[in-house]
This record gives C-alpha cells, sequence and structure tokens, in this order.
C-alpha cells in the first residue's frame, strides 16, 4: 500500500533524512519509533504528501502522488490519506457528527451516503450517544476517537498518526490504541503511527525504529 524508495529530505544544511526505503502492507499496521529529531514526524509528513522529498520516490496504493498537480494533489490527500494528530484539531462550533463530515463534505461527496458514513464511524469508535455534543463536552479520548472517525470518514488507503495518544491518561490512552487495531481488523484499514509510546510500538505488526534520519 506504501512503498518509499531512497527518501532523502534536507533542512537548509541539515539533512533529516538520508536514504529512508519502506514498504508497508494493506491493512498493516506498523509503528516507527526513535529519539527526538530521528526524523520520525518528517518521514510521516512525506507519506502523507505534507511536504515534499527533496530525492527519491513515494507510492501509495501504486501511485506516485508528486507526479500530481497542486489541485489533484489536495484531492489525492483529502481521499485516500488520514491523519491524526496529538492534539485533535475539532472544529469547536460543530458537533462530534458535523466535524466528522466535515472531510467528505469537502469532497463533494453526496451528503447522505457522508452522512450515513459518519453515524456509522461514530458507532464503531462508540460515541453514538455523543454525536451531538461539541468538542467542549467531550473528554480528551472522546475528542480523539472523534478525530480519528473524521480521519477515515472518505476510506483512505492509509491512516497516518503522529503521537495520537501522547496527550491522554492511561485509560483513553488504551483505549486509543486498542482503536487502531480494530479499524484494522473490522475495516482492513492500514496504519502507520509515530510513537514514543512504546507499548503501543510493540503492539504493533512492525516496529520501525530510526535514529538519524535512517531506519535502523
Amino acid at each position: 500500500m506504501i512503498r518509499l524508495t531512497d527518501i532523502r529530505k534536507r533542512f537548509g544544511e541539515l539533512e533529516v533524512l538520508k536514504g529512508v526505503s519502506l514498504g508497508v502492507r494493506q491493512g498493516e499496521v506498523v509503528s516507527v519509533v526513535g529519539a527526538s529529531g530521528a526524523g520520525k514526524t518528517t518521514l510521516l509528513q512525506i507519506m502523507g504528501t505534507l511536504s515534499r522529498p527533496d530525492a527519491g520516490r513515494v507510492e501509495i496504493g501504486g501511485e506516485d502522488p508528486f507526479a500530481l498537480g497542486d489541485k489533484a494533489l489536495s484531492r489525492f490527500r483529502n481521499d485516500r490519506i488520514g491523519f491524526v494528530f496529538q492534539f485533535h484539531h475539532l472544529l469547536p462550533e460543530f458537533s462530534a457528527f458535523e466535524n466528522v463530515c466535515i472531510p467528505g463534505l469537502i469532497g463533494r461527496r453526496p451528503r447522505a451516503e457522508v452522512e450515513r458514513r459518519a453515524a456509522e464511524l461514530l458507532a464503531l469508535v462508540g460515541l453514538t450517544a455523543r454525536r451531538d455534543h461539541k468538542p467542549g463536552q467531550l473528554s480528551g479520548g472522546e475528542q480523539q476517537r472523534v478525530a480519528i472517525a473524521r480521519a477515515i470518514v472518505n476510506a483512505p488507503a492509509v491512516l497516518l498518526a503522529d503521537e495520537p495518544s501522547g496527550n491522554l491518561d492511561t485509560r483513553n490512552r488504551e483505549e486509543i490504541h486498542r482503536l487502531f487495531f480494530d479499524l484494522r481488523d473490522e475495516l482492513g484499514q492500514t496504519v502507520v503511527i509515530v510513537t514514543h509510546d512504546e507499548r503501543l510500538a510493540a503492539m504493533a505488526d512492525r516496529k520501525i525504529t530510526m535514529s538519524d534520519g535512517r531506519i535502523i
């Protein structure tokens, strides 16, 4: 599902990625670990098409997204890639249900289809009873579950998560960890997680360790 070949990235004089190659299979949950500054987040941003590599090739589902024009790349990103961050970035003026719907409506999918999918996903993450609550009325764990549902409302090929449980207490952290594997088991979702949480990293099908811009 994901193939990275000899990815290199430099910021000024600092070479952050030094020829990284990686493959991730359909339905696989992969964790990426390493010390701060190892290049984990930069790699995830390139994988998610948020940043262009200086050299190397990225393929998502057999397609090179960086060969697309800007508008086509934006659409590819909205349709094919879901993002979950440490902070949920929910829009405070909208309900949980409306927040989940937003990427589908941006993608100009039929409203009825988007709303049906959003309701199904809120049920999957255990929040049907909270669908009409705004983010300020939800716990941190509930907000992150809404963010995960929002990330997959367009049925993306890939779900990318950057420290998804780093801002949660132990109980909510465990619930979020389990949810990623439920998504894989029930939806066949491909997931790549950058994390400092060794417990989450060890749960993954495969753990990738980075150091100084390389996979070790």
